[in-house]
């Protein structure tokens, strides 16, 4: 049985993610946009929950179609409070619509994969973290990113959310060294801005 990054435990949906989407470089803008809002739904729950809801999320949410999210009001958030599929939170459903437009002007001023990628270069740090533990929960950098998602009118996008966001898109390469995934991870650094 090939060693993983300790937080994957023993779920085959945990497994799953882990092996194939967790750190791997996301550079789809909408892509990006969709795994911030599941982080921001995550604030306070165990991620497993959000993986598990996630098709629902996706039914419930159009698909995290900015464009068409950005254009909803009370009625939608009405109809979301009564979704029992997803995370019925106020407060963070009416952060997603807000997030919606403030990611299409991102995206209409220079790209919203381009405007986070920028934070490294265009390449995914590598840390090399030993154990779980050294893992931290946020960085100077994720509170900066989260300093101006915030500025750029983003809701619910601290810095830890933020960090955990960037270990999941390979923003930043978090699994540990004797994760098995760690050397395949670390190979696709991309080709930089």
């Amino acid at each position: 049985m090939p060693e993983r990054c300790a937080w994957a435990g023993p779920d085959p949906i945990y497994i799953a993610y882990h092996d194939t989407e967790w750190g791997v470089p996301e550079h789809d803008g909408r892509a990006l946009w969709e795994k911030l809002v599941l982080d921001g739904f995550q604030a306070g729950l165990s991620w497993i929950t959000i993986l598990r809801k996630r098709d629902n999320f996706r039914r419930a949410f159009a698909g995290f179609d900015p464009g068409i999210i950005a254009d909803w009001s009370e009625p939608d958030v009405q109809r979301l409070l009564a979704d029992p599929g997803i995370i019925r939170h106020r407060g963070k459903i009416e952060a997603t619509i807000t997030n919606a437009r403030a990611y299409l002007e991102i995206e209409a001023r220079e790209g919203f994969s381009r405007f986070l990628w920028r934070y490294v270069d265009g390449r995914p740090l590598q840390p090399r973290h030993a154990t779980q533990a050294d893992v931290p929960p946020e960085t100077p950098l994720s509170k900066q990113v989260s300093k101006d998602l915030k500025k750029a009118g983003f809701r619910f996008c601290g810095p830890t959310i933020t960090y955990a966001f960037m270990e999941a898109c390979g923003l930043v390469n978090d699994h540990v060294t004797t994760c098995h995934c760690h050397d395949h991870v670390s190979a696709m650094r991309g080709p930089g801005l």
